[in-house]
């Protein structure tokens, strides 16, 4: 990945344990990579990227499709939405600053919630969309 899509990341993920809502609606800053075993629900985790060339005669820069997961098992579909929902005010047309690159703009793309096969865990899948340029 790029040095672009790794500072996103870092940003993302500190904007996440820093937001009072979301991790009120978590019950903590439970924001992971990747879950540590057993843990506790509910909790988010940093998802899949897709990187793109996106540069102009003004210079280079790159679009960012980023996927959060966030993992619920009381409630039933109404924790998922309200995590969703966090995830959306902490993150949409934030102010990020990833380390050397300047976030042109973050938006919110789409979100799905649905049961998983378990019968007993919600997933709800939060896409966002942004722009980078390397700060020169």
């Amino acid at each position: 990945m790029t040095s672009a899509n790794l500072a996103m990341r870092a940003a993302i993920h500190h904007a996440l344990v820093t937001d009072g809502g979301l991790v009120a609606a978590l019950g903590g800053a439970r924001v992971y990579d990747a879950p540590p075993r057993g843990a506790a629900f509910p909790y988010v985790t940093l998802g899949e990227a897709r990187v793109t060339d996106a540069s102009s005669d003004d210079g280079p820069t790159q679009e960012h499709l980023l996927t959060l997961h966030a993992w619920s098992r009381q409630g039933g579909h109404k924790e998922a939405h309200g995590i969703a929902g966090a995830l959306l005010q902490a993150l949409d047309d934030a102010p990020l600053t990833p380390d050397g690159h300047r976030l042109v703009n973050l938006r919110f793309a789409v979100a799905d919630i649905r049961r998983e096969n378990d019968g007993r865990t919600y997933h709800a899948v939060v896409r966002f969309r942004a722009v980078t340029e390397p700060v020169v």
